[in-house]
C-alpha cells in the first residue's frame, strides 16, 4: 500500500512539473520516490524500474562528476587508440599514390608494410580511403559481365602446397571488330594463386591447350589434379591423353554451377577489373603484349587478399616466410609503440595451410 501511495505522489509530481525540463523539484521528487520504494520493496533495481529512472541516471545523481571548463566533444578527444592526424595524412598519401598507379588500398597497405611502414590496420586504411572527399580519384573498373557452366559430380579438391592442384579456364576478351573475340587460356595453382601457364589465341582449341600444359609441366612439374569446367577443349581426348601421360587426374565442374571453379573465375575477374584494362584490343599481338605485363605483375607484385597480401610467386616459392618475419617485426614494434590501439597483442596474417574447392566446413 505504501508503494502505491508513493507512486501516486510521483505521478502528481510528474503532472505538476514538465519532465522535458527536468527541473530540480521534479528530480528531487523522483529521488524521494526511489528512496521510499527502495525501503518498501528492498530492491533498488526494482525501485528504479517502477519509478522509471535508469540506473545510469541514478548513479550520476549519487556520484556527480565535477564540471569541466570548455569540455571537448567525445569525437574530438585524443584517445590513445585513435590514429593521429599526422598518421592519417601519411596513410592518405600512400593510398592516393597507389590510386594514381591503379592499385587498390590493400596493395598500398601491403607495399608500405613490406617497406617497414605500419601506421594502422588494413581496416583503418579502408576507412580513411572511404572518408576521402574526392572519390573520383579512386581507380574505376569495367562493368561486370557474368556467366559460367560446369560438369556432373561435385568436385572436392584440396591442396596443401604448390603444384598439387591446378585450375584452368578460357575467357573471351574483345577485339575492335564486332562479333570477334580473342581467347585467353590460363592455368592457376590454387594453393599459391600463381599463373603457371597462359596464352592468348584467336580460337579455342584442344591442341593449343595441350601445348600450354606441356610447357607448364616442363617448367613446374606435373600436378596431382587439373580442374576445369566442361567446355569442349577441357574434355577433349587430346588434353586428357596429354595429362594422363603425366599421371595427372582430371576434375570438372557440375552443370550450371558457377562456383565450382572459383580460382580461375577470380583470376579472370582480377584481370578484367584491374584499372587500366584496355577492354578492347586492336589485334592479337596487342592482347599478348598486355597480358605479358599483366601476368608478370600478378605473379610478382600483386598483393593477393586470399594469401594474406603476399604475391603469388612468394607463396609459390616459399619466400613469403622471410617477408612474414619482417612484417611481424614491424607489426610487433607498432604494437609496442601504440598499445592503446589494440585489445590484445596482434598476430601477423599468414597464408592458409591449405586451399581447396568445395571443402567441408
Amino acid at each position: 500500500g505504501k508503494s502505491y501511495r508513493a507512486l501516486a505522489r510521483v505521478e502528481r509530481a510528474r503532472a505538476r512539473y514538465n519532465p522535458d525540463e527536468r527541473s530540480g523539484r521534479f528530480i528531487a521528487a523522483e529521488n524521494t520516490l526511489v528512496l521510499e520504494l527502495h525501503v518498501i520493496i528492498g530492491s533498488q533495481r526494482t525501485a528504479l524500474k517502477l519509478a522509471g529512472v535508469s540506473r545510469g541516471s541514478w548513479h550520476y545523481r549519487s556520484n556527480p562528476r565535477p564540471a569541466v571548463q570548455d569540455p571537448i566533444h567525445q569525437a574530438d578527444r585524443a584517445y590513445e587508440s585513435r590514429i593521429s592526424t599526422a598518421h592519417q595524412d601519411r596513410i592518405r598519401g600512400f593510398i592516393l599514390a597507389g590510386w594514381e598507379k591503379g592499385n587498390s588500398v590493400d596493395h598500398a597497405f601491403a607495399t608500405a608494410w613490406d617497406n617497414g611502414v605500419l601506421l594502422g590496420s588494413n581496416r583503418s586504411w579502408w576507412r580513411i580511403a572511404a572518408e576521402y572527399e574526392d572519390q573520383q580519384a579512386r581507380p574505376t573498373i569495367p562493368r561486370k559481365r557474368g556467366g559460367t557452366r560446369g560438369s556432373s559430380e561435385k568436385p572436392v579438391l584440396k591442396a596443401t602446397g604448390p603444384c598439387q592442384v591446378w585450375s584452368w579456364d578460357i575467357t573471351d576478351i574483345y577485339s575492335k571488330w564486332q562479333g570477334k573475340v580473342f581467347k585467353v587460356y590460363s592455368i592457376m595453382d590454387i594453393f599459391s594463386r600463381e599463373i603457371v601457364g597462359w596464352r592468348a589465341e584467336e580460337r579455342e582449341s584442344d591442341h593449343l591447350a595441350a601445348e600450354m600444359f606441356k610447357t607448364a609441366i616442363a617448367r613446374h612439374g606435373a600436378p596431382r589434379i587439373v580442374h576445369a569446367d566442361s567446355g569442349p577443349a577441357m574434355r577433349s581426348n587430346l588434353l586428357r591423353d596429354t595429362l594422363t601421360a603425366h599421371a595427372v587426374e582430371l576434375s570438372h565442374n557440375r552443370p550450371y554451377v558457377s562456383n565450382d571453379n572459383p580460382f580461375s573465375e577470380s583470376g579472370f575477374r582480377t584481370m578484367k577489373y584491374r584499372p587500366g584494362y584496355p577492354r578492347i584490343f586492336d589485334d592479337l599481338e596487342a592482347a599478348r603484349a598486355y597480358l605479358t605485363g599483366y601476368v608478370h605483375w600478378y605473379n610478382t607484385d600483386h598483393k593477393h587478399s586470399g594469401i594474406a597480401l603476399f604475391s603469388p610467386s612468394q607463396v609459390h616459392d616459399g619466400s613469403w616466410k622471410e617477408l612474414w618475419d619482417k612484417r611481424d617485426k614491424v607489426h610487433q614494434d607498432y604494437y609496442e609503440r601504440h598499445r592503446g590501439r589494440f585489445r590484445q597483442r596482434p598476430t601477423t596474417p599468414a597464408p592458409a595451410t591449405h586451399a581447396g574447392i568445395n571443402l567441408p566446413q
